[in-house]
């Protein structure tokens, strides 16, 4: 995220006062929340809907998770390489190619190969 967009946000909660409501639990369910608001757009179908919706509540998402990693005192970078990195080794190329299965399941299938 660009810093200008996060100043943004930061100056948007600042100015509204709203940094005491925002404990992690707050914001947890808040993300909660929109995220749920986000599937709704997709709830009677998976290729009908509308994407301006779709856009705000996406953003929506995304600014309470900016709020949280301040909160935290978080690194973005950090968490979600630390992550990645975590995933690569959960998800090797050679077992989820091209699969949606769940990490246990691709290790069961490799160990019975």
């Amino acid at each position: 995220m660009k810093q200008e967009t996060i100043d943004r946000i930061r100056k948007f909660t600042a100015d509204r006062e709203w940094e005491q409501y925002h404990t992690p639990a707050n914001l947890a369910k808040s993300i909660s929340i929109e995220a749920n608001e986000l599937l709704e757009c997709f709830q009677w179908s998976d290729t009908d809907f509308d994407i301006d919706h779709v856009r705000e509540e996406l953003a929506d998402v995304i600014v309470y998770c900016r709020n949280m990693l301040d909160e935290l005192g978080l690194d973005e970078d950090e968490i979600v390489n630390s992550k990645m990195t975590k995933n690569e080794e959960k998800y090797p190329v050679e077992l989820a190619k091209g699969s949606a299965e769940k990490y246990t399941e691709l290790k069961k299938k490799f160990r019975n190969t």
